[in-house]
């Protein structure tokens, strides 16, 4: 496919002066519904990937955007190093159980504005952030949260950081690693007895251990997930087809509505990781199909994204895209956008 025109319309739209709101109703923010600091960080992250990437024009106001983000995960932090997820719109902190999840997310977060930020001021609050959170790795008991610490981990580690992170990562990898042999099976290659969201983070992260730790057994692992994911998540046409959120995935059975922006990013970024590592070009070829599955490269030839202001649908049902358009989605979108930019268009 070629270069297209990225716009930040919608992003902008859907961000006020606290953080991005987490839903919208068609392309309209919906501030009865409040905040996450998951979207904060993956916001926050968008906006560093393109700012290496997007126009001159486009970066003051990336700029802008990011210490927004940045600011709510240094508001979100609690004293225990651990993020406050969901807020109403009025600030105030919703109910919850603490979320492995959005601890590793906001460390990637972080581990990226330390290593990428555009300017010292952003490395320094992250680097804030990540030294008062770094304590809660040892706490983590979910796979994603153990996949999204590795990569920020290891990071850090590649990009030289005065601190040993080596034991933690290793301690990590060898817990993914053992729920992958506890649950793979013969034609099931998985972490998990059941495949559900945000899949491909799980041997992203494993490909980020096989880096840093360089065991042959790591990289066996993540590869073999990464080829049974990809294969599960493509149609007949050859076509990126994403599990389903509407009964997800197990042996002998598989939902293919409602599709999620999240999950083609996540097979992008996994399948990017892999192409780096291995230069083999069926990972190059992945990261195409998961961009092209934005552009109408799906079960239903839809488009989910609006290139004029940058939008993307919340899903894609068996009747259609569904024509909300939250944070997730969008952040999605530009998101397999950088990654296709940095990977595949160069």
């Amino acid at each position: 496919m070629e270069r297209r025109s990225v716009r930040f319309d919608h992003l902008i739209k859907m961000t006020d002066d606290t953080g991005i709101l987490e839903h919208g109703f068609g392309t309209i923010p919906r501030r009865n519904e409040g905040y996450s600091t998951d979207d904060q960080a993956r916001a926050l992250w968008v906006c560093l990937e393109w700012f290496k990437h997007g126009r001159p024009e486009d970066q003051q106001q990336l700029e802008r955007l990011a210490e927004i983000y940045i600011a709510f995960l240094l508001w979100a932090q609690k004293e225990d190093g651990h993020f406050h997820n969901n807020f109403a719109y009025d600030r105030s902190k919703e109910p919850e159980m603490p979320s492995d999840d959005c601890l590793g997310r906001c460390l990637w977060a972080c581990a990226k504005a330390m290593t990428a930020a555009p300017a010292p001021s952003f490395a320094m609050v992250a680097e804030s952030i990540f030294q008062k959170a770094l304590p809660q790795v040892d706490h983590l008991r979910y796979p994603r949260g153990w996949a999204y610490s590795i990569a920020a981990l290891g990071m850090l580690q590649r990009a030289g950081y005065d601190i040993d992170l080596t034991s933690h990562i290793q301690e990590l990898a060898e817990r993914l690693a053992a729920l992958y042999r506890r649950n793979s099976a013969p034609g099931w290659s998985w972490f998990e007895s059941e495949i559900t969201y945000s899949n491909a983070v799980l041997p992203w992260g494993m490909l980020w251990a096989h880096e840093m730790l360089n065991w042959t057994d790591l990289l066996d692992i993540a590869l073999s997930s990464l080829d049974f994911l990809i294969g599960l998540s493509q149609n007949e046409a050859g076509q990126i087809r994403p599990v389903g959120s509407q009964g997800w995935c197990r042996q002998g059975y598989r939902a293919l509505w409602d599709q999620q922006p999240i999950d083609v990013m996540k097979l992008a970024l996994a399948s990017a990781k892999a192409y780096e590592l291995t230069n083999m070009h069926k990972y190059k070829s992945a990261v195409t199909k998961c961009r092209n599955w934005f552009y109408g490269g799906n079960d239903l030839g839809a488009p989910m994204i609006n290139e004029r202001d940058g939008s993307c649908c919340d899903g894609l049902s068996a009747d259609g895209p569904n024509i909300n358009c939250g944070a997730e989605a969008v952040i999605s979108y530009l998101m397999t956008e950088a990654i296709y930019e940095e990977w595949i268009q160069h």
